[in-house]
C-alpha cells in the first residue's frame, strides 16, 4: 500500500481546471452583488437627501406661520397692555369687554386676563373669570413691564377656561398708579396645530412647535412627543428626538420668538415606498442574472469532475481498507484476551501485546515457538489434539501456561484452510482464573445454604411462580410423609386435603401478586393422620427488578401453645368467677351483719343515756357500743372492698379540681386535730390541680390516709400535706406524720387487705382494709398510692393521678 493511500489526512489536491472554473463563477456572482448593493444603496442616498430637504421645506412653512400667528398675538397683548396702562385702577373691571373686541380678528388668542402678582384676575375677556386666582407659579416666571415670556402648557386652563388646553403667554404691564401687573394670554394650541395638520398633506410627517427648554407646546396627532410632554433638550439649544432611527428631522427657530423652534419629522418607511419599488426589481433583475451565472458555472464543474470520478473512486477504495487495518489493529491491540495465529505445524506467526502478561515472555521472542512448548505439561496433550491437521471446526479445552499453571485460560482454536488444506490456525485464549473460583465458591455457598436448610427443625419449602414444590427440606419430608423426590413438582393440591389446599393456594397466589410476606395459622394433617395447628409464614422470592419469581414457605408448629393458652384463659375465668361470688358474698353478708348491728348501737346508745345514774350500767353499755362501733367500721370496709372488686361497685368520675376536695377533708378533721393538739399543715398548689375522678372515692382515700396520720402521730406533733404537678404531669397529694414509721420490709404489705404494719398491732390500729380500699380505689382512677418512710422519723404517703386539664379530651 502506498503512502497516500495509508494517510487518511491528506487529499489528494483539486485539479486546477475546477478551481478556476468556481472561483470564475463566484467571482462573477460577486461583483454582480457588489454592483447591485452600491445601486441600491446610491439611490437610498439621493432618497433620503430629498427627504431631507422637503422636511426642510415643510419646516420652513410651519416656521413663518407660526412666526406670523405669534406677532399677531404679540401685537393683540401689546394693544391690550397699552389700554390696562392707561385706564385708571377703579375700571380695570371695565377692561375685560376692551380685551376680548382686541383678541376678535385673531382665533389664536382664546382668552386675555389682566392679573396682579398675587394671581388675582382683575380683569378678563372671559366672563365669569374676574375675581378668581390664577397659580402663576404653574405657568411662568413673571416678566419685567413690557417684556415677554411663554409659559408650559396647560392641559387645564382653569379656572379661566376650564377643561381646556392652553400656552400661556405672559406681558409685564405698569399700571395707572406704577403697580406692576402682569397681562396673560391663553393662546389655542389647537390652533396653532390646525395649521400644522393642513401644512403637512404627505403621509407619515408630523410636527412639533417645542420651547427651548424641550417642552411640546402644540403637536400633529402623529408627532413623536404630545403638547405637554418634553424631549431631550441640548446645550447648544439642539433637539434629539429619540426612538427615530428610520426618521428625518428639520427644525427651524421662530425668527421673532427664539425661544421657540418648530421639529417636522418625515418617517422614511412611508416616504422611501418608491426607492424600495425600485430595489426590488434591481434584486429581482441581479437574482436572475446570478441564477444564470451560477447554472453556467454548475454545468462548467460538473463537466470536470465527471473527468475525475474513477480516480476519487480508486482513491477512496485505498483509504477505505487502510482505515479498516488501523481499527482492526487497535481492536487487536486494545482486546483483553490473547489472540494468536500459527502456520500448519503449530508454530506461532502472530500474538497480540496481551501475551507478555499470562507468559512473561514479549511477543518477538514468542514468533516461531511452538503453541504446545508454551503450555504447561498437564495441557499440552489438550493442545496437541485442539492443533491436530485432523481435526476439523473450531474446538476449545481449559489449559494453563508454563509458568503460570495456577492461572486457567479457556483456548479457543479455528483451523485456516486455503486450497482444501489447513495452512495455519487463529485462536484466543481468556483467562478464566477468577470465574471458575467465584464458581467454586459458589458451589461451596450453595451445599452450605443446602446443608443449613436440611437441617433446620422447621419444615422450609421454597415454590417457583406456579406455587409448584421447588425444594424442601428433611422437616418439611417428615412433616408431610412424602420423600423430597415425590414433592418437586407438585401444589399444595395434589397431596392435601381440598381444605387445606385451598387455604394454602389462596395466600400462595397473594404473595406472589403483591410480594413481601404474609403469616397465618391453619391445621395441617401430619404423616400419622393427627392435624396440628401450624403458623405459616410465607414470603416473596424477587429477582432484580423486583418482581416475584418464586415463594419460600415455613411451618412452626404451635399445638401445644394454642392448647397452653386455652388452659391458661379457662383458668382465669374460673379464678375471675370465684373472685365474682367471693365479693358477692361478702356484700351479701355484710349487708345482712349492717341490720343488727345498728340494732345493737342503738340500744347501747340509749342504754348509756338512761344509765348516766348508774355508772357500772353506763360503762357496760358504753363497752358494748365500742365493741359495735368496731364491728361496724370491719363491716363497711368489708363492704367497700366487696363495691371495688364486684361488678356492683361504680366510679362517677367527672374532671374536677382537687384542692377544694382536699380542703374540705381537713376540715373534717379538725376535731381530731385538737384532741390531740396536733398541727395541720397543708400547702397545695396555686394552679388547679385538675383531674377526671370520682370526688366521694377520692375524699375518702385522702380521709383514710390524715385518720392514720392522726392516729399514730404524737401529741403535738405537725402533719404536712402537700398538693402539685409532678414532672410525669401527675397530681401528687403526700401526707407525712412523725409517726413511728413502718417496718422497710412491710412498705407494699400494709396495702393488702387485712395486714397491719407490726409497730401497730398494740391495738391503736384498725381493721388492716383501709389502705388496701385506698389503693384499689387510686389504681381504678388510673394511678397510684405508695408509702416510705422519710428522714426525721414518721412515714410519707404518695397519691398520684394523671392530671387533665379542663381543655383535654378524654376517650
Amino acid at each position: 500500500m502506498n503512502t497516500q493511500a495509508a494517510n487518511p489526512r491528506r487529499r489528494r489536491p483539486r485539479p486546477l481546471t475546477a478551481r478556476l472554473v468556481i472561483g470564475g463563477g463566484a467571482a462573477l456572482l460577486a461583483l454582480l452583488l457588489a454592483v447591485t448593493g452600491a445601486i441600491a444603496a446610491y439611490e437610498y442616498g439621493e432618497a433620503r437627501d430629498v427627504q431631507l430637504d422637503r422636511a426642510e421645506l415643510l419646516a420652513r412653512m410651519v416656521e413663518e406661520h407660526a412666526t406670523h400667528e405669534f406677532e399677531d398675538a404679540g401685537r393683540v397683548l401689546a394693544a391690550a397692555a397699552d389700554v390696562a396702562s392707561r385706564v385708571p385702577v377703579e375700571r380695570h373691571a371695565e377692561l375685560g369687554t376692551a380685551f376680548a373686541q382686541t383678541a376678535a380678528g385673531q382665533p389664536l388668542v382664546a382668552a386675555t386676563v389682566l392679573v396682579d402678582s398675587r394671581g388675582l384676575v382683575l380683569a378678563s375677556s372671559v366672563p365669569g373669570a374676574r375675581g378668581r386666582t390664577i397659580e402663576l407659579a404653574r405657568i411662568s416666571r413673571l416678566p419685567a413691564p413690557g417684556q415677554l415670556a411663554y409659559g408650559g402648557y396647560l392641559a387645564d386652563a382653569s379656572p379661566v377656561l376650564p377643561a381646556r388646553a392652553a400656552v400661556p403667554v405672559l406681558r409685564g404691564v405698569l399700571a395707572a398708579d406704577g403697580r406692576p401687573l402682569t397681562l396673560v394670554g391663553l393662546l389655542d394650541p389647537a390652533e396653532l396645530a390646525r395649521f400644522q395638520r393642513h401644512a403637512l398633506e404627505d403621509p407619515g410627517t408630523s410636527a412639533m412647535l417645542v420651547r427651548h427648554d424641550g417642552l411640546v407646546l402644540s403637536a400633529t396627532p402623529a408627532a413623536v412627543a404630545a403638547a405637554g410632554e418634553r424631549i431631550a433638550a441640548g446645550e447648544d439649544g439642539r433637539f434629539t428626538v429619540d426612538d427615530l432611527p428610520q426618521h428625518v428631522t428639520a427644525a427651524r427657530t421662530l425668527a421673532s420668538q427664539p425661544e421657540l423652534t418648530v421639529l417636522v419629522t418625515r418617517d422614511l418607511d412611508v416616504a422611501l415606498a418608491t426607492w424600495r419599488r425600485m430595489v426590488a426589481w434591481l434584486a429581482a433583475g441581479a437574482a436572475a442574472a446570478a441564477a444564470l451565472i451560477a447554472a453556467m458555472t454548475f454545468v462548467a464543474e460538473r463537466s470536470v469532475r465527471a473527468r475525475e470520478a474513477a480516480r476519487r473512486q480508486r482513491d477512496a477504495a485505498q483509504l477505505a481498507v487502510a482505515l479498516r487495518e488501523r481499527e482492526l489493529s487497535v481492536i487487536v491491540k486494545s482486546v483483553q484476551e490473547l489472540i494468536f495465529r500459527t502456520d500448519a505445524e503449530g508454530r506461532l506467526t502472530f500474538v497480540n501485546a496481551r501475551w507478555l502478561a499470562a507468559t512473561g515472555q514479549p511477543g518477538e521472542r514468542l514468533i516461531g515457538q511452538a503453541l504446545v512448548d508454551l503450555m504447561a505439561p498437564s495441557s499440552r496433550e489438550a493442545v496437541a489434539a485442539l492443533l491436530a491437521p485432523s481435526a476439523s471446526g473450531s474446538r476449545a479445552a481449559q489449559v494453563s501456561f508454563a509458568g503460570t499453571e495456577q492461572r486457567l485460560f479457556d483456548l479457543a482454536v479455528s483451523p485456516l484452510i486455503e486450497g482444501g488444506r489447513v495452512v495455519g490456525h487463529a485462536g484466543s485464549a481468556v483467562d478464566v482464573t477468577e470465574r471458575c473460583a467465584a464458581q467454586r465458591e459458589l458451589q461451596e455457598q450453595l451445599a452450605l445454604s443446602a446443608l443449613m436448610l436440611d437441617t433446620m427443625p422447621l419444615p422450609v419449602a421454597l415454590m417457583d411462580r406456579e406455587a409448584a414444590y421447588v425444594t424442601v427440606n428433611r422437616a418439611w419430608e417428615q412433616q408431610s410423609g412424602m420423600p423430597r423426590e415425590d414433592l418437586v413438582g407438585k401444589r399444595a393440591s395434589d397431596y392435601l386435603l381440598p381444605a387445606e389446599a385451598e387455604v394454602h393456594e389462596r395466600h400462595n397466589r397473594e404473595v406472589l401478586e403483591r410480594g413481601g410476606s404474609l403469616s397465618y395459622e391453619s391445621e395441617v394433617s401430619q404423616a400419622d393422620g393427627t392435624r396440628r395447628t401450624m403458623a405459616v409464614t410465607k414470603a416473596a422470592v424477587t429477582d432484580a427488578d423486583g418482581r416475584p419469581r418464586g415463594l419460600i414457605a415455613a411451618l412452626t408448629d404451635i399445638t401445644e401453645f394454642r392448647e397452653a393458652d386455652r388452659t391458661m384463659r379457662e383458668a382465669r375465668d374460673i379464678a375471675e368467677e370465684a373472685s365474682r361470688a367471693k365479693s358477692e358474698f361478702i356484700a351479701n353478708i355484710s349487708h345482712e351483719l349492717r341490720t343488727p348491728l345498728q340494732a345493737i348501737i342503738g340500744f347501747s346508745e340509749l342504754g348509756m343515756v338512761r344509765g348516766r345514774a348508774h355508772e357500772l350500767l353506763a360503762s357496760m353499755f358504753g363497752d358494748i357500743h365500742a365493741a359495735g362501733q368496731r364491728m361496724l367500721a370491719l363491716v363497711n370496709d368489708l363492704l367497700d372492698v366487696s363495691k371495688i372488686e364486684s361488678t356492683v361497685g361504680t366510679f362517677h368520675l367527672e374532671r374536677t379540681d382537687l384542692r377544694p376536695l382536699v380542703r374540705e377533708v381537713a376540715r373534717e378533721i379538725d376535731p381530731l386535730l385538737a384532741r390531740r393538739r396536733l398541727h395541720l399543715d397543708l400547702a397545695l398548689s396555686d394552679g388547679p390541680l385538675v383531674a377526671k375522678v370520682d370526688p366521694m372515692r377520692f375524699q375518702q382515700v385522702v380521709r383514710n390516709v390524715l385518720a392514720n396520720a392522726v392516729r399514730f402521730s404524737p401529741d403535738g406533733e405537725t402533719i404536712t400535706v402537700r398538693g402539685d404537678v409532678d414532672a410525669r404531669n401527675q397530681i401528687v397529694v403526700a401526707v407525712r406524720d412523725h409517726g413511728p414509721g413502718i417496718p422497710p420490709g412491710e412498705l407494699e404489705k400494709i396495702f393488702e387487705a387485712f395486714v397491719q404494719s407490726s409497730k401497730t398491732k398494740d391495738g391503736s390500729g384498725g381493721t388492716g382494709l383501709g389502705l388496701a380500699i385506698c389503693r384499689k380505689i387510686v389504681e381504678a382512677h388510673g394511678g397510684s398510692i405508695q408509702a416510705e418512710n422519710a428522714d426525721g422519723g414518721g412515714s410519707r404517703f404518695t397519691i398520684a393521678v394523671p392530671a387533665r386539664g379542663f381543655a383535654d379530651t378524654v376517650v
